[in-house]
Order: structure tokens, then C-alpha cells, then sequence
């Protein structure tokens, strides 16, 4: 009796867990991919039910044999009195309940048999409705069969496609391209739940002004020089940032700012990219760019806002929600980011591993690039056509997402850096003790120095001659003897020894550096030599290869603190000639300078900056340029301009008149509209007014009326893409309007023309905001 208890209670289990399991699995026809896999298994379970049968059918008949075998040995034994009839009685009863459970068994298989013979049959149906979807001719998705042939040749090369249910059936290829991706239409047959209206989103979380810096050490992380040298930087400037997030927090007056989610990924400090500051950071090597990060990571947790640092690649596909392949499907899920702070290598990385998402999601990056990217390399199409192409460029990105070291380039926002600020203590202190026959030399890299022998010589007539040299055992051989190299010397150590020396001097290289601010800042003078001519893309090694012409710009080693600060504090003089560098060593060491910081490179002139852009910068709503002549209605030609002549009648400006003013920032009442020389870029035009040129001006004066104002004759006008348009070809009568924002650009220029350039006023101390951009 156990025995057939057992029996039964197995029998049992079995058909619940294999039954059960069937019918309680995903229903046929949720998904097509899914369909082979159930009626395979429906098939296995259907085999075992008959299994079960026969073995319950073998059971009976070898019970059966063993009953008679009992009963012909007991009779032999002649013991009828012990073995009465009814002795065989249970064994009967046993049988036919063996019997019983295997008939109903035998049932369950015919009625399971006919189940699974139905859903065979479903699942055929929508097999066949599966292998014969034909690729939808739809004039709203005219990419659709070309993205179809390209997945029957190519869905196996990366298992991103078949992580989202692609198996090389047409319909699987449909349902990825328009569920997944969105070259094609919906399916009809698809299951699609009726949209229905999401609820508005919760109010976001507003950014309120941190007083504590710990928790941002904690997010940069550790194992890394670069991350060690960045975190000493905002432990030792972390009072300051404090000191500045409280005077802008009185400034804005208690205005609302909701907090942004940021993810900022250093990508040239990944391993992938190579890494070749970190090893360096001990050595002399640069550290221009992880000043700027350092304190670009301070200026962002200060303002309040939600932070992920990330500086290998595993974590930037993680935050991301990058699916596993090789980077050629669209993310798993929507970007949780509202910004992403990165650099070239990290762009690159990011559109390798984010598919299509990346054209999708650009607008939310920005790219932190030291020395600029204009529109002219900006822009794919135009750069190869143009022969702007360079292995930095072509990204199509709008040129204010790139965010310099230095505003040089107004095409692009300024980013900047900070430099310490002095206490009026410290100020006094630096006064007092400073020794006017003191140099330092601008150079940590024993490379820079070399032909610089004749310089030094003059210099070693009237100075004591300080370096910071590099070097492991034996000092370098370019380095003077009678210079004192003090080697390489950290960062606080550096600054006393700039507060003690008259001058700062440098050789022509690096460009653009932190260092000239911070040695202005602790009252030294800056020396630097005049390039003649200016240094550029076109006649210098450096700058070639680069996202930038730099055209007539770089005139200096220092060209922001020549052209912003000036002297006494800094002074550019011909270094061949060295009657004029002598008579300039001379005049420093008799003048008397203080202590002197832009406030544009203070940290609260940081925060104020940072605080703009990620309040009114927005790159994802489009503005919407002027159509050209063909698609021009009349009314719109006869729109009057918002424009207006200047009262002395050089330049146009916002005319009071015009009505509303269109939503834009900078505001529009900060324009004006100059008109250049043949030989100037508008960047320097505007500077020749005392002005800034503002690039996303040019969508209001990028308009035939705009010519007739400025009494600019034209027999002709055409719309094209250019850099320099809009402009005007005085000599032949020929006005032409731009054709492709990407391309409005403050940089370059060309003597056959004069552009219509776009000015505004700027904050003292602060030119990437204009006065009421605030």
C-alpha cells in the first residue's frame, strides 16, 4: 500500500509541476520569440506523460505475476486452514488500483496530447505570421528596408541585437527597428497597450548650496595620481569655494534652481585612452587640465547639484545603461543624466558604446576642450568638403557645448579655472617681502629650456635665476648652471616660491597655461615673448591637427593675459630683439605691482559662470533660423526687422519698438550689430568696440533687411554655408546669408569680405556674461 501511495503521490507531483509549469509560463504569442521554446517543451512533457503510462501498465503486470507466483506456492504447501480465500483479496484490491491510476493517466496523456496538439497548431500559426512579415512600405520611415537589409546581412556582429530579441527572422528585425530603434512602423499585430496620459512628473529637487566638501572626495575616488593631485587641490581651496558659494547664494537672493543629475567622466584618464597623465603628474608633466578638472568638479558640488564621477570606461557603461555588445544599439533605458561634463576621449567613447542614444542625447554633453573647436572644424560635412578635417573635430555639435580653459574662442563657452585668492594680509605680507631681483622660469620639462641660452644670459646680468626642473639623479643638462633648480616642487611650495620673485618669465611654451594667473595673483610680473606672426594651425606643429585655426590669435605664449590683463602685470615683448628684452627686464625690476586676479578666475566668479550656463544654456530645444529665399513667403519678406540704427548711426541695435523680445540668452538687448574690416574676425571687431562677439546673435541679423540697414548695397543675395557668412563682398555688390547654424562662427575671416558681426556687453571681470545675463 505504500509502495502505490507513493507511486500515485510521484504521479501526481509530476503532472502538476509539468502541467503547471506549461500553463503558468508565458502565454503564446507575447512575444514571438518565445514560441519554439514552449511548444518544445510542451512536446518533452507530452512524451513523459506517456512514459508514465507504460510504466504504470508494466507495474500491473509484473504485480499480477508475482500475485500468482504467491498463490501457486501456498497452495503447495497444503496450509488451506492458514490461507483462506479472502488471503488474496488485498492483492486484487491492489491491482485494480494500479489499474485505476493507470487508466487515469493514460486519459490525462490523450487530453494533455490534444492540448498540446492545439497549441502546436497556434504556434505554428504565429510562426508563420513570424517568418512571413513583409518590410512595411511607409514614406514616413523611407529608411526602413535599407535598415532591414542591413540586419539580414549584419544582426550576428554584435550580441547587443540579440540581447534585444533579435534571431534572424524578418519580424524579429521589424520588431527591433521599431520598438527598439525607429526606422520602421509598428507592427499591427503587435500587442501595443493603449497609450495613456502619464502623470506629470514630480517637481524636481531644488540645488541648495553646499557647505562640506567630504562627500565629493568620496566621489572622485582613488588609485590614481591625477585623482590624488585633484583632490589635494580642493582640500586646499575647499575654504575658499565655501567662502564664494555664501556670496553668490546672497547674490542670487534666495532663487530657485532646480538640481540637475551630472555625470562627469574624465576620459582621458581612462585606461582605455591611455592615460598618460598619471604617471606624469610626479614628473613635471601637465597639469593644466586637471586644475580645470578639479576645480570644475568643486564648482559643480558647491552649487548643489547630484554628482557621478567616473574615469574608466566599465563605470561609464554602467551609469549609462549601455547593454553588452560592442556599442551598436541604443541604450537599455532613458539617459537618467540631465548633463554629462566630458573631454574628446570620453565623446569617443561615448559614441562608441551608445548607438544611436548618442545622436539622441548630445545635446545633454559638454565637452571640456582647453584650447577651443570653431564651428569651421565643428561642422562634418563642411570640414571635409573645406579641408577643416582634423582627428578632434566633426562631432556636429553646437560650438557652445566646447567649454576652453581661456576665452579665446566666443564660439565656445568659457569654462575656465581658479586660481587662489589672496587675504589683504597675505597681500601685504607678499609686498613686503618680495625680492625684486628674483626670476622664476615658466617650465618644468627640461625640453623647454633648450636654445634658450641667450635669454637666460641677459637675464642672469640683473636676476637670480630660479627653476623647477624635473629630474631623478642627474640635473639636466639645458638647465644652466648658474640657474638654482629647486626640482620639481609641490603645489604649495611653488606658490611661496612665487610670492617671493619679482618675475615669471617664460620661453614661449606651453601655451595657455594655470600657471602665468597664478604667479600674476602673487604679485610677480609676466614676461612673455610676442609671436611675429601670430601662432596657428597653419604655420605651427602644435596647433595643427587641432579643432582650431586660431588665426591671428595667438600672438603671444599667453594671449588672455596679453589682451585681459596687460601691464604692468604682464608684459609681451620681441624676444629676438634683445635690446627690447633687456630694456623690459630693466622697467620690471623698478616697477611695483600688487597682487592682481581676474575675477572671472575666482571661485566665485567660477560659480557665478557655471551657474548661468546650466540655468539658460539649452541645447535641446532647437531655435530656428531664417528660411532662405525659395521658401520665403512674401509676408515674411515684408516683416519689418527688429533692428534698429544706432542713434550716431555706426552699428544696429535692438530697436525699442520691435515689441515683445524673443526668449533668448544672452538677452536680446544686449546686441549690437558692427560691421567688420576685411582683415579682422568678428571676435576682434567686437574687442575693437569694447564688446564680446555672441555667436547665437547671428539667427537675428542673418537677413536681407539687415544689409539694407547698414546702407550695404547688394545687386545679389545668396544663401550658402560658410563660416563667415553672413558678409558681404563690397567690390562685386554680393551680400550671403548663412545656410547652416552649426556654421555661425566669431572666428575668421578673409580680405574679400566684410561679415556682419554680432556683438553684446559684457559683466565686469566676467566676459562670458553679459550684464543682465545673471
Amino acid at each position: 500500500r505504500i509502495f502505490v501511495l507513493g507511486i500515485g503521490f510521484f504521479t501526481l507531483c509530476f503532472l502538476m509541476t509539468s502541467l503547471g509549469g506549461q500553463f503558468s509560463a508565458k502565454r503564446l504569442g507575447d512575444s514571438p520569440f518565445t514560441i519554439r521554446t514552449e511548444v518544445m517543451g510542451a512536446l518533452e512533457s507530452r512524451g513523459v506523460l506517456r512514459r508514465m503510462s507504460d510504466m504504470l501498465e508494466m507495474l500491473m503486470k509484473r504485480m499480477d505475476i508475482l500475485a500468482r507466483l504467491e498463490n501457486s506456492t501456498d497452495f503447495h504447501k497444503g496450509d488451506e486452514a492458514r490461507f483462506p480465500l479472502d488471503r488474496f483479496q488485498p492483492a486484487a484490491g491492489l491491482m485494480e488500483r494500479i489499474q485505476a491510476i493507470a487508466q487515469n493517466v493514460s486519459d490525462i496523456a490523450i487530453k494533455v496530447d490534444q492540448i498540446l496538439r492545439n497549441s502546436l497548431l497556434n504556434g505554428k500559426v504565429m510562426e508563420a505570421r513570424r517568418d512571413q512579415c513583409e518590410v512595411p512600405r511607409d514614406p514616413k520611415f523611407p529608411d526602413c528596408a535599407g535598415k532591414v537589409e542591413w540586419m539580414r546581412a549584419r544582426w550576428t556582429s554584435d550580441p547587443c541585437y540579440a540581447f534585444f530579441g533579435v534571431d534572424g527572422t524578418e519580424c524579429s528585425f521589424l520588431i527591433y527597428l521599431s520598438e527598439v530603434e525607429w526606422f520602421c512602423p509598428p507592427l499591427p499585430w503587435r500587442n501595443r497597450t493603449v497609450a495613456v496620459p502619464s502623470p506629470p512628473p514630480p517637481p524636481r529637487a531644488q540645488a541648495a548650496f553646499r557647505r562640506d566638501l567630504a562627500r565629493l572626495l568620496e566621489l572622485i575616488g582613488t588609485g590614481k595620481e591625477s585623482l590624488s593631485f585633484m583632490k589635494k587641490r580642493i582640500r586646499h581651496l575647499a575654504q575658499q569655494w565655501l567662502r564664494a558659494a555664501r556670496r553668490l547664494e546672497q547674490k542670487l537672493a534666495g532663487r530657485q534652481r532646480d538640481q540637475k543629475h551630472i555625470l562627469i567622466h574624465i576620459g582621458f584618464l581612462t585606461e582605455e585612452s591611455g592615460d598618460v597623465f598619471s604617471p606624469r603628474v610626479l614628473k613635471g608633466g601637465p597639469l593644466g587640465e586637471m586644475v580645470q578638472w578639479a576645480d570644475i568638479l568643486a564648482a559643480l558640488f558647491v552649487l548643489g547639484h547630484s554628482l557621478r564621477v567616473t574615469v574608466s570606461l566599465k563605470e561609464l557603461q554602467s551609469h549609462l545603461g549601455v547593454p553588452p555588445g560592442r556599442g551598436n544599439c541604443p541604450l537599455t533605458s532613458p539617459l537618467p543624466f540631465d548633463l554629462i561634463y566630458t573631454d574628446y576621449h570620453g565623446l569617443q567613447q561615448m559614441k562608441q558604446h551608445m548607438g544611436l542614444s548618442f545622436k539622441k542625447y548630445r545635446c545633454r554633453v559638454r565637452v571640456i576642450d582647453t584650447f577651443g573647436t570653431e564651428p569651421a572644424y565643428n561642422h562634418e560635412e563642411y570640414a571635409t568638403l573645406r579641408g577643416y578635417r582634423t582627428n578632434w573635430g566633426y562631432w556636429n555639435l553646437q560650438p557652445a557645448q566646447f567649454m576652453t580653459m581661456f576665452p579665446h574662442t566666443p564660439d565656445n563657452s568659457f569654462m575656465g579655472f581658479v586660481s587662489e585668492e589672496l587675504n589683504q594680509t597675505e597681500r601685504q605680507l607678499i609686498k613686503a617681502n618680495k625680492v625684486s631681483s628674483m626670476a622664476v622660469v615658466y617650465g618644468k620639462e627640461a625640453s623647454i629650456w633648450k636654445g634658450k641660452e641667450k635669454f637666460l644670459a641677459i637675464l642672469n646680468k640683473y636676476m637670480e635665476i630660479h627653476g623647477t626642473v624635473y629630474y631623478e639623479t642627474q640635473r639636466p643638462p639645458e638647465v644652466p648652471a648658474f640657474v638654482k633648480n629647486h626640482g620639481l616642487l609641490p603645489q604649495h611650495e611653488f606658490q611661496q616660491l612665487l610670492r617671493k620673485a619679482k618675475l615669471f618669465i617664460g620661453f614661449g611654451f606651453p601655451y595657455e597655461g594655470p600657471a602665468p594667473l597664478e604667479a600674476i595673483a602673487n604679485g610677480c610680473v609676466f614676461l612673455q615673448a610676442r609671436f611675429n606672426p601670430p601662432h596657428s594651425s597653419l604655420n605651427h606643429e602644435f596647433f595643427r591637427g587641432k579643432p582650431t585655426s586660431r588665426e591671428a590669435s595667438v600672438s603671444s605664449q599667453h594671449p588672455y593675459a596679453e589682451d585681459f590683463i596687460g601691464k604692468p602685470h604682464v608684459w609681451t615683448v620681441d624676444y629676438n630683439n634683445s635690446e627690447e628684452f633687456e630694456a623690459a627686464i630693466k622697467t620690471i625690476m623698478r616697477t611695483q605691482v600688487d597682487p592682481y586676479l581676474p575675477y572671472e578666475y575666482t571661485c566665485e566668479g567660477m560659480l557665478e559662470r557655471i551657474h548661468a550656463y546650466i540655468q539658460h544654456q539649452d541645447f535641446c530645444t532647437p531655435s530656428s533660423l531664417p528660411p532662405s529665399p525659395k521658401t520665403k513667403s512674401p509676408a515674411m519678406q515684408s516683416s519689418p526687422s527688429p533692428l534698429a540704427l544706432a542713434p550716431n548711426a555706426t552699428h544696429l541695435v535692438w530697436s525699442p519698438s520691435a515689441g515683445r523680445a524673443p526668449q533668448a540668452w544672452p538677452p536680446v538687448a544686449s546686441l549690437q550689430v558692427w560691421v567688420s574690416e576685411p582683415q579682422h574676425t568678428c571676435t576682434e571687431t567686437c574687442r575693437r568696440h569694447g564688446l564680446v562677439c555672441e555667436p547665437t546673435f547671428f539667427r537675428f541679423l542673418n537677413k536681407e533687411e539687415v544689409f539694407l540697414q547698414l546702407s550695404i548695397a547688394c545687386d545679389s543675395t545668396e544663401y550658402e554655408m560658410n563660416h563667415l557668412y553672413p558678409a558681404v563682398a563690397e567690390n562685386v555688390r554680393e551680400c550671403y546669408l548663412q545656410k547652416e547654424p552649426l556654421l555661425f562662427s566669431c572666428a575668421g575671416y578673409n580680405t574679400k569680405y566684410r561679415r556682419l558681426c554680432p556683438c553684446r556687453d559684457f559683466r565686469q571681470g566676467q566676459v562670458a556674461l553679459c550684464r543682465d545675463c545673471l
